[in-house]
């Protein structure tokens, strides 16, 4: 139980500190808007950081990724500067199209509670 307590307080740890890191260093004009860190999960023997990130403007989701994914090299370098690990995880992005969903669930749902105000 307790190494499932320090590996969340590490993924914890390393979720802010990306987030800082690409907020304030990372200097690509295709990250902007608005977007969010949902999850970061660092795997139990600290190698991987899987980092998924939501990005409210469906057009810019392609380029953000793709400088996220181009910029990973240096965020985990700043990474290894910021946070104290013995070994500095991979960082793998991934894209979170959880809030588009719900947003079209939401949609759904007003619209069969239209349909049947009108039976």
């Amino acid at each position: 139980m307790a190494a499932y307590d320090r590996i969340d307080r590490i993924s914890e740890e390393v979720h802010k500190a990306i987030d800082r890191i690409i907020r304030d260093e990372v200097n690509d004009p295709r990250v902007g808007g608005t977007w969010s860190i949902v999850r970061c999960e660092v795997t139990r023997d600290l190698r991987y950081a899987k980092v998924r990130v939501s990005i409210l403007e469906a057009e810019r989701r392609r380029g953000m990724m793709e400088a996220l994914n181009r910029a990973a090299g240096f965020i985990r370098r700043e990474l290894g500067r910021e946070v104290d690990l013995r070994y500095v995880p991979e960082i793998l992005f991934e894209l979170d199209t959880n809030m588009e969903y719900a947003a079209k669930i939401n949609q759904i749902l007003k619209e069969s509670q239209k349909d049947g105000a009108d039976d």
